[in-house]
């Protein structure tokens, strides 16, 4: 499965952005998919995932609950992950993941790169005033 984001800019902080992850190629698959993101000089981690089956999960960093959204649209194959109340420390290099498997993993492990096979080549956000 190919996959390619978009939607990334600048924006103040307080405010909002959507970011999409169009898939393409082997898309009668199941996945756990999921979105990542690093910023300069650290980690990548894992931001949100979800089954895109039924939409299982959702699975969340403390970092951005209540804060961020994952959702998908099986019809359309693209994954969604919507931001409000953007904080500066959000800036960062957001990445699509996708990985062939029955379910998401309902531990920390769906957060750790090593679970996906498929990514992106990211979208960069930057939330500066």
């Amino acid at each position: 499965v190919q996959l390619g984001e978009s939607g990334g800019g600048s924006v103040q902080p307080g405010g909002s952005l959507r970011l999409s992850c169009a898939a393409s190629g082997d898309t009668d698959r199941t996945y756990c998919m999921a979105w990542f993101r690093q910023a300069p000089g650290k980690e990548r981690e894992g931001v949100a995932a979800i089954y895109t089956h039924d939409g299982a999960g959702p699975y969340y960093a403390d970092s951005v609950k209540a804060r961020f959204t994952i959702s998908r649209d099986s019809a359309k194959n693209t994954l969604y992950l919507q931001m409000a109340s953007l904080k500066p420390e959000d800036t960062a290099m957001y990445y699509c993941a996708a990985e062939y498997r029955g379910d998401c993993p309902d531990d920390e492990r769906w957060a750790k790169k090593a679970e996906y096979a498929y990514w992106g080549q990211g979208t960069q956000v930057t939330v500066s005033s």
